[in-house]
């Protein structure tokens, strides 16, 4: 509610209050010291935590295995690309058709380089990376009510807002506006800093010039030999711009979590699935749907059908337990965990949102609006429009990220079949590019809350003070771990740190580092995770 009345930077700002968003706190590498002796862990789903998970015990000594859901690994790490067939819940099945080398990444999109431990395991592991392009001065600001309904350039906007908010403030300095704020000395730093920072003449103005058109953008583009003179474009008045509410978007790029450098994987997030699937070797039982879990003081049982519609039953048992299952699906297993976890399980809920990848005939974009990569964003529906940052200047069609909404939005998409999110998602976004309807090929969506095996998109906790101490606990000898058991949830950053601090903790207790070392690494697992953030979950985007 807050980021569809404010915006992305008023979000993050409240979600950061909350403990939702933060830094990574990942210190490199893990040495797990002491001989386990054989010990056995049963790990509960293969996406990122859980893969991490394997690697670092079975790295360790341990024996591993892992049961999934999926047909394959990574959970919501998740590219889908042509030939790729999704049903989701309502038997609505999506048979992608993107051409060789496009595709749609359902979940994480890019990587923040402050997240230190995806970066260090696709260093490791050798995943390819590249820059993944957030904000782009080129791309567009656009409010269905304002402006004729025309979207604006990014830059225009932002030159336009800063230097006339730069002038008003200059201006209020020369008038003894501040003479109770700042001393003389700092006035005439601060008038001479505001003169650089809005592009403002000598008179404290921000006008049409060249000056300001070298950064919001020419009416008449230099050029040379007899072509035209350049001409300084007109600018936007203060009064449009805050009218219009474009501003509520200038700030996105600027979150420590959209800060350049951010990285995507060279041909689809889950290329890091993929190593981390290679890496961990045959330990995972696919298409393993988990419907009960039975711990003792002497290890724990987990019993499978096959998520293909199976019914004959298969128990495995191992000493240990890490169950990564999202707490969505893990609240409707049998099981005999404590009432402390139980209570916790069913304190979270998941939160809503949708994607739709939409694949054209051509990169029009880049040919006809001179837009490479980065993102426009819209008070429609669809939130926002994101240009691929890879293939530039190809001939061939181009996937565009053609919304990506969350809350009360992404509910109109879900409520819907995915042919009439595609038509609606055209719609929208030909409001912004013309050639949505002349160019289009074919599309696919994520709706998340319809996602059989997690039933959302990331978790949030109702009462994350009274109930993730109990969660963090070892529990019929079940630890869990996930982007839910982190402060950095819906990151796959907070997926695999929670992975590495359950391994840590249950590698103490299994060693004898001794109770007293596993129940303070517990506890002060616990009192961490407790504590707000001092700095994504998402702030209008997500991950």
């Amino acid at each position: 509610m807050v980021g569809y009345a404010a915006g992305a930077s008023a979000m993050y700002t409240a979600m950061a209050g909350m403990g939702y968003a933060g830094t990574s706190s990942y210190e490199g590498p893990l040495t797990l010291d002491g001989d386990p002796q054989g010990t056995t862990v049963l790990i509960l789903g293969a996406g990122l935590a859980g893969m991490t998970a394997a690697y670092e015990l079975g790295k360790a000594g341990y024996q591993v295995q892992i049961l999934e859901y999926r047909e394959k690994a990574g959970g919501r790490c998740w590219t889908l690309r042509g030939g790729d067939t999704y049903t989701e819940l309502g038997g609505f099945q999506q048979d992608v058709a993107f051409a060789e080398g496009n595709y749609l990444n359902g979940g994480p999109w890019r990587i923040p380089t402050d997240h230190h431990a995806v970066l260090d395991y696709c260093k490791r592991f050798g995943v390819k990376l590249e820059p993944f392009i957030q904000q782009n001065y080129h791309a567009y600001l656009h409010n269905s009510q304002a402006f004729d309904g025309k979207p604006q350039r990014f830059r225009e906007i932002q030159a336009d807002y800063r230097g006339q908010i730069a002038e008003l403030l200059a201006k209020a300095v020369h008038q003894d506006k501040l003479d109770e704020l700042v001393t003389d000395d700092d006035a005439e730093l601060l008038v001479e800093s505001l003169k650089t920072f809005g592009v403002l003449n000598d008179d404290l103005e921000y006008v049409k010039s060249d000056a300001t058109s070298s950064y919001r953008g020419w009416a008449v583009e230099p050029g040379g030999g007899t072509d035209p003179t350049p001409e300084p474009s007109d600018i936007i008045s203060l009064q449009d711009i805050l009218a219009g509410r474009l501003w509520k978007n200038l700030l996105v790029g600027e979150t420590i979590d959209h800060q350049q450098a951010i990285f995507q994987p060279v041909g689809g997030m889950d290329m890091i699935a993929q190593a981390f699937a290679r890496e961990i070797g045959d330990v995972v039982t696919y298409n393993a749907k988990v419907i009960r879990i039975n711990g003792t003081e002497n290890g724990v049982e987990a019993t499978y059908i096959s998520s293909d519609g199976g019914t004959e039953e298969t128990t495995v048992t191992a000493d240990y337990c890490i169950c990564t299952i999202p707490f969505s699906i893990l609240g409707q297993i049998e099981n005999n965990f404590s009432g402390g976890m139980q209570a916790a399980i069913d304190s979270v809920y998941y939160e809503s949102s949708i994607k739709i990848g939409l694949e054209f005939k051509r990169r029009f974009w880049e040919q006809d609006d001179h837009i490479f990569g980065g993102i426009s964003y819209t008070d429609l529906p669809i939130t926002l429009i994101s240009y691929p940052s890879t293939n530039f200047f190809s001939d061939g069609p181009g996937v565009l990220l053609g919304c990506y909404s969350w809350g009360a939005a992404s509910y109109q998409f879900n409520a819907i079949a995915p042919e009439q999110r595609i038509e609606r998602a055209l719609e929208f976004g030909a409001q912004i590019h013309p050639q949505y309807r002349e160019e289009f090929s074919n599309g696919a969506s994520v709706a998340w809350h319809r996602v059989p095996w997690v039933l959302g998109c990331y978790g949030i906790w109702r009462d994350r003070e009274a109930n993730y101490a109990d969660a963090v606990q070892m529990d019929q000898r079940t630890l869990m771990a996930g982007e839910h058991m982190s402060d950095l949830p819906a990151w796959q950053e907070g997926a695999i740190l929670s992975a590495l601090s359950a391994v840590k903790r249950l590698h103490a207790h299994v060693t004898g580092a001794g109770d007293s070392a596993s129940d303070s690494a517990g506890a002060a697992a616990a009192d961490d995770a407790a504590a707000p953030a001092t700095s994504e979950t998402p702030a209008t985007e997500g991950n």
